[in-house]
């Protein structure tokens, strides 16, 4: 057994991204992107049951943890997922994975 006393530099932000993926509400709000979609927060009200004040929350945190990049346009603000960020998250644990089994 290793000790291991600091997070790796490829796994700085993993944290955040998986604490970001690991709601369901968030999931599904994930989810209602089609590939290259750009949505407003309206759009994405409308894909789900949950309230706008929900939603904004979901989105901040999704935002913050860098899986939703977004760009004002006018007044309002679309977002999209940020796939590179997403796929080299994964990666990086996979590497890691297969590199100790």
């Amino acid at each position: 057994m290793k000790r291991v006393t600091e997070i790796p530099s490829s796994f700085k932000n993993t944290a955040d991204i998986f604490i970001a993926l690991g709601d369901e509400h968030r999931q599904l709000i994930l989810l209602a992107f089609e590939k290259g979609e750009k949505l407003n927060i309206l759009q994405i009200v409308s894909t789900t049951t949950l309230s706008r004040t929900a939603v904004t929350h979901h989105l901040k945190v999704l935002h913050r943890a860098g899986v939703l990049s977004s760009e004002k346009i006018g007044k309002e603000v679309f977002f999209w997922i940020n796939s590179p960020l997403i796929a080299n998250a994964l990666q990086q644990v996979l590497n890691y994975i297969q590199n100790e089994t």
